[in-house]
């Protein structure tokens, strides 16, 4: 019955963890899964509880600083980006009236959708612009004065 629950906590957080950002619940999720198995071989609930903090403790110590490692971009990294991270820094040229709500950019051929990056500011079309980030399909935008990257 112990790894019946056990199971059920693991399934829990992993389905929690879908739902956030953190990766850090699904370490947790691996230590219930070990608690489980701990359970299943007969160990009693003290033994169970300790196998799921420290496989929990030490999936969290060792893995997940090499999965942040990894999620952070090019441009924490000091590495080369690409693909749209790559977007970065570039220049546009506003196609249609760009605000925090809506608005479109040409850069390097290609439209997108433009916001303004504080959202308070608003770049009329045929103006030059900056990409400062990307967010998905959408370029959050500001004026050209920077110089070349």
């Amino acid at each position: 019955m112990d790894a019946v629950l056990w199971i059920v906590l693991a399934v829990a957080l992993a389905i929690g963890e879908a739902f956030t950002a953190t990766i850090l619940i699904i370490f947790f999720a691996a230590g219930a899964a070990a608690a489980a198995v701990a359970a299943a071989l007969g160990a009693d609930v003290l033994v169970q509880v300790i196998v799921f903090a420290l496989v929990s403790g030490l999936s969290v110590a060792a893995v997940r600083p090499v999965v942040m490692r990894h999620a952070r971009s090019a441009l924490e990294t000091g590495d080369t980006p690409f693909g749209i991270e790559a977007m970065e820094g570039h220049h546009g040229t506003v196609l249609e009236d760009v605000d925090a709500d809506h608005g479109q950019i040409r850069i390097e051929g290609e439209i997108w959708q433009a916001r303004s990056f504080d959202g308070k500011e608003t770049f009329a079309a045929g103006q030059r612009v900056r990409v400062v980030k990307v967010r998905g399909a959408t370029v959050l935008v500001w004026y050209d004065e920077l110089p070349d990257l």
